[in-house]
């Protein structure tokens, strides 16, 4: 059996902890690890695993690939999407890169929480013996309430040993009719996971939509090695239509068959979601970071960087990071999108980056910016270079505050050490490399006429960046 993680999503609900180039999947929100490593961590256990292959947006490569190589797994096969088109495609590139068509493939989000773990390998086991019958599995999650954020799966009398027939798959339902669905027993929680083998899906998939799997085809004949990724050709991707494994395959195909899980399972959609499923002080407040309450509620506090002081107050979600401040009633968290939107319609880049930006050698944290200037802390880690580059329209001036670095300053090899400083005018060509074991950390001020990323003329680059 093959783990395919799907990172997509931009996870926008979840502002402003998560964002669109830094999406809830790759935050640790509910332990020490991220959603992504979870969601591979928690299939310790299960045998017969083969390594997993991974299908992310292009932007996240080197987020998930670090966050990969942190937990100790090496990815099979890194797929990625130049253009976001739902699931269906991206499982289609995963079946498509299987070594074998009866290879069993584990569809895994890589943004939820599972909270019973042996509930949850037993589906899978019991999964995985169902599609080597050449079944198209999914995870129906018994539902505990009527939830209207989610879609349901309608089970068919047909027994399929631990599985039933799908009946049918609906929307998000009313209030109304999600109780009813509730009542009837016979709805579940539609999970977004599955099992299926490689062959069978990619065969139900072009009998029903044939035109997405030559696409997906074309795209994977002709995509390029790239470090340790497969990057699909954009030109022919673009093209692919856009549909989820639902309605693509699975509402259409008589094959499908839903097993019940009932092992704690949250999409974390939410921050009303997060507080469900994070441990709470006597006072029903869920609490992380420098936070100090008083005659405060049954509520979620977050703080990244400031003591946040909360009081008098109940079912409030408040949230705070490097640049922005959110607080919203539990009961509206849904219309947390309204503010992202907004954010883009005014082009501000709190909805898309953080302050602290991660970049496959390290990151930078934008600390202070004036009308010409902007001062950045700048992290490289051990062993990694930034591309030979250069600026038309800015300055910078570096200050090397721990660790090593070396610096070439058009063709002038110069080791910069603690507490030393280099300046690199406008226009020279220039790169940056940490040949220590240590992280390099660096202040960074920037002087000039236009300070922004773009300008940015890369000449080499090892991240394949040019």
């Amino acid at each position: 059996m093959i783990p395919v993680v799907l990172s997509g999503g931009s996870g926008t609900r979840l502002w402003p902890l998560s964002r669109g180039q830094y999406p809830k999947q790759f935050l640790p929100l509910v332990s020490g690890n991220t959603m992504l490593q979870e969601t591979i961590l928690r299939l310790d256990g299960i045998a017969g695993l083969q390594a997993p292959i991974a299908v992310c947006n292009e932007d996240h490569r080197f987020m998930l690939a670090e966050q990969m190589r942190e937990i100790g797994v090496k990815p099979a096969a890194i797929i990625l999407e130049p253009v976001g088109k739902n699931t269906a495609p991206a499982v289609a590139m995963a079946a498509l890169s299987a070594s074998s068509e009866d290879d069993v493939l584990l569809i895994l989000p890589a943004d939820h929480v599972v909270g019973n773990r042996a509930a949850f390998h037993q589906a899978v086991i019991a999964a995985r013996q169902l599609a080597e019958q050449d079944l198209l599995v999914t995870f129906g999650i018994v539902a505990t309430e009527p939830e209207t954020g989610y879609g349901y799966i309608k089970r068919g009398d047909t027994r399929h040993g631990a599985a039933y027939q799908v009946a049918a798959f609906v929307e998000k339902p009313d209030l109304q009719t999600a109780q009813a669905y509730l009542d009837s027993g016979e709805y579940f929680w539609n999970s977004g996971m599955f099992a299926f083998k490689s062959g069978c899906f990619l065969r139900e998939l072009e009998k029903f939509n044939p035109q997405m799997l030559a696409v997906c085809r074309a795209a994977l004949s002709a995509a390029k090695p790239d470090l340790d990724f497969v990057r699909l050709d954009k030109e022919i991707f673009s093209t692919c239509p856009s549909d989820s494994i639902d309605y693509a395959v699975m509402e259409k195909t008589d094959k499908a068959v839903v097993i019940p899980l009932d092992a704690e399972w949250n999409d974390v959609g939410s921050w009303s979601a997060l507080w469900d499923v994070t441990e709470k002080d006597a006072a029903g407040n869920a609490i992380k970071g420098d936070v100090l309450t008083v005659d405060t509620r049954n509520s979620f506090i977050h703080s990244a960087n400031k003591l946040v002081a909360v009081i008098g107050v109940e079912n409030l979600v408040v949230v705070e990071t490097d640049d922005a401040v959110m607080i919203a009633a539990k009961d509206r968290v849904q219309d947390v999108k309204e503010v992202v939107d907004q954010l883009k319609k005014l082009k501000r880049s709190e909805a898309n980056v953080h302050r602290k930006v991660y970049r496959p050698w390290g990151y930078y944290d934008l600390v202070d910016s004036g009308d010409r200037h902007q001062t950045k802390r700048i992290v490289v880690k051990p062993g990694a270079k930034l591309s030979v580059q250069k600026h038309h329209h800015r300055a910078e001036h570096w200050v090397v505050v721990k660790g090593t670095a070396w610096v070439d300053k058009n063709g002038d090899k110069i080791l910069v050490t603690e507490n030393e400083s280099i300046y690199i005018p406008l226009g020279v060509v220039h790169s940056l490399e940490n040949p220590g074991v240590i992280p390099l950390e660096m202040v960074e001020v920037q002087s000039g006429s236009y300070l922004g990323e773009d300008d940015i003329v890369r000449f080499e680059d090892q991240y394949g960046r040019i």
